[in-house]
């Protein structure tokens, strides 16, 4: 008996695994379709996505008014857009951005504010951790690239790519109005003064849900422990830390710090130093993706026969023998 229960978790484990799979369904308590209504009521912003023919998208975060907050319409869109990348077969790699220099700063108040009631809050949840597994889940490599702020939830979205690449410097072009009522819920700081130098000098994440009565809901806390281990980020948290680019790297939440300020410069920069994990044929480096998604997330059995259900459709395929062939010319 214990025997089948156990074959029955871990079937539904790797089912859940699978591209295209939701997290939740009504047996959960989650009913997508109310919730879908109810955010189609904030609208603002939208999530752009451009897939290049290198095999790389560009998924823009685009609300720059609010610095690239989301709405309830860009929180359906974000999803739309995890759908078409798991059918983006040409697909290796994709980059996460905001619009004009800044990465995210959470939820638009807006409709945090209207939807204050826990069981809205956890339907909420439950949306974007579904969301943001199902982003962390596809075959593709991801890296956000974070410029300006990356606070609350927008911290939460970097964690569900696979790296974060982060830079040193920012354009000084934040008008004080743009983002003075985004940060007075979360501070009793009267002189914003200190807040604008701190934008304009490098990329910060910040983890602010204890400022705001609550803990990390869309699975980055889950997901963080997984980066960083659970002393760091139990300090990240709970002292709602300001890391900047250094101090991301230094506890390994950043991969790498751009040097440039530029929008379309750092973004180019992200491509260069993202190509060197995605160079190759596409349903490689697919495939690797899923061996450690499933390294991560299921257990060894199941694991090891992910990576040889990988392995059958690689093995003595176009790359496979490709590969064999000039390796064989370099021995002679």
């Amino acid at each position: 008996m214990a025997k089948s229960l156990l074959a029955s978790s871990l079937s539904v484990r790797t089912k859940l695994l699978q591209t295209g799979v939701s997290l939740y369904n009504t047996t959960h308590g989650f009913h997508e379709e109310e919730v879908k209504k109810i955010l189609e009521q904030f609208p603002g912003g939208s999530i752009d996505l451009q897939k290049k023919q290198n095999g790389i998208g560009i998924l823009t975060l685009n609300n720059p008014n609010k610095m690239n907050a989301f709405s309830g319409v860009m929180m359906l869109e974000l999803l739309e857009k995890v759908i078409e990348l798991e059918n983006w077969t040409e697909g290796k790699g994709l980059i996460v951005h905001g619009a004009k220099s800044t990465f995210c700063s959470g939820s638009d108040l807006n409709a945090v504010k209207a939807l204050s009631t826990p069981e809205n809050g956890v339907a909420l949840s439950m949306f974007m951790q579904n969301t943001l597994t199902r982003f962390m889940r596809l075959p593709l490599i991801s890296v956000a690239l974070v410029q300006g702020w990356a606070m609350g939830g927008g911290a939460e979205l970097t964690t569900a790519c696979d790296f974060r690449t982060s830079s040193s410097k920012m354009l000084a072009h934040t008008r004080r109005d743009q983002f003075q009522s985004i940060f007075d819920p979360i501070s009793k700081a009267k002189d914003m003064t200190l807040l604008f130098v701190l934008m304009t000098t490098e990329s910060v994440i910040r983890f602010v849900h204890k400022e705001m009565g609550i803990v990390p809901s869309w699975g980055g806390a889950s997901r963080l422990v997984e980066i960083i281990g659970s002393r760091q980020a139990l300090k990240v948290l709970s002292g709602t830390l300001k890391l900047g680019s250094k101090e991301a790297l230094s506890i390994g939440l950043a991969d790498e710090v751009l040097q440039s300020s530029d929008e379309a410069t750092a973004l180019q920069q992200a491509q260069e130093w993202l190509e060197q994990y995605v160079s190759g044929p596409p349903q490689v480096t697919r495939g690797l993706k899923k061996s450690v998604c499933s390294g991560r997330e299921l257990y060894m059995e199941e694991a090891l026969q992910n990576e040889r259900d990988v392995l059958e459709t690689l093995w003595g395929g176009p790359a496979n023998l490709e590969a064999i062939a000039r390796k064989g010319k370099h021995t002679k």
